[in-house]
C-alpha cells in the first residue's frame, strides 16, 4: 500500500500555468519579448527544477540511498518559491485600460486607507519595498489574519524574509530577468510601469476571499 502511494504521488508535478492575457497585451509597459522569456524560460525554470528536486527525493526514498537533504531543500524551497510568486505574478496584472492601472476599490481599497492613510502612502511604502530589495527580489503585499492587517514584505530571492501562512494578495519581481529587455538595469522605471498594470480587480478579489 505504501508502494502504491509513493508512486501515485510521484505522478503529481509541477506545471507551469499559462498567462492570463496575450503575451503583448501589457504593452507598452512590459514587451512582448520580455514577456515570453519571463514566463516561457525563467519561471519555467523553476518549474522544472522543483520537479527534479522532487524526483531527487522520490529516489532517495525508493532506491534507500541518502541525500544532502540540507542543500536539497534549500534548492527545493529555492524553486518552489519561485513557482508559486511568479503564479501570484501574471494574474496580478492586467493590460493597462483594460483593468490594469489606476487605484483599488472594494473592501482593498478601504483597508489600504485605513492602514497607510492614503494609497500614495502605500504606493511610496510598496515602491521603496521593490526598490530597495536587496539583489534579487519581490516586494509583496500580503495580509496577517492574526492581526488583521495588510503588510508590506519585502522577499530575497523567493524564500527569504517570508513571513510565514501570510496571504499574499500582490506581488512584484524586480528581479532582473523581469525587466532587463525592456529597462536594462533600470528598476524603478520598470516599478513605475508595474503600476500602470496592476489588476486591482484581481487583488481585490483575493482580498474578499480571505
Amino acid at each position: 500500500m505504501t508502494g502504491q502511494k509513493m508512486e501515485s504521488a510521484s505522478q503529481k508535478k509541477y506545471e507551469l500555468p499559462p498567462l492570463p492575457y496575450a503575451p503583448d497585451a501589457l504593452e507598452p509597459h512590459i514587451s512582448r519579448e520580455q514577456l515570453s522569456l519571463h514566463h516561457d524560460k525563467h519561471h519555467q525554470a523553476y518549474v522544472t527544477g522543483a520537479n527534479a528536486d522532487l524526483e531527487k527525493l522520490e529516489k532517495a526514498r525508493q532506491e534507500g540511498t541518502e541525500v544532502d537533504m540540507k542543500a536539497l531543500l534549500k534548492d527545493l524551497s529555492f524553486n518552489i518559491g519561485g513557482h508559486i510568486l511568479h503564479t501570484r505574478f501574471w494574474p496580478s496584472m492586467a493590460p493597462a485600460g483594460k483593468g490594469g492601472g489606476g487605484t483599488p476599490g472594494g473592501a482593498l481599497a478601504d483597508r489600504i486607507d485605513r492602514e497607510w492613510g492614503s494609497f500614495d502612502r502605500f504606493k511610496a511604502e510598496f515602491t521603496k519595498a521593490a526598490a530597495s530589495a536587496e539583489g534579487s527580489g519581490w516586494a509583496a503585499l500580503a495580509y496577517c489574519t492574526m492581526t488583521d492587517r495588510p503588510m508590506i514584505m519585502q522577499i530575497e530571492k523567493h524564500n527569504t524574509n517570508v513571513y510565514p501562512t501570510f496571504q499574499i494578495l500582490m506581488v512584484l519581481d524586480v528581479w532582473e530577468h523581469a525587466y532587463y529587455i525592456d529597462y536594462r538595469n533600470n528598476r524603478g522605471q520598470f516599478i513605475d510601469a508595474f503600476w500602470n498594470v496592476v489588476n486591482w480587480d484581481a487583488v481585490n478579489k483575493r482580498f474578499e476571499n480571505l
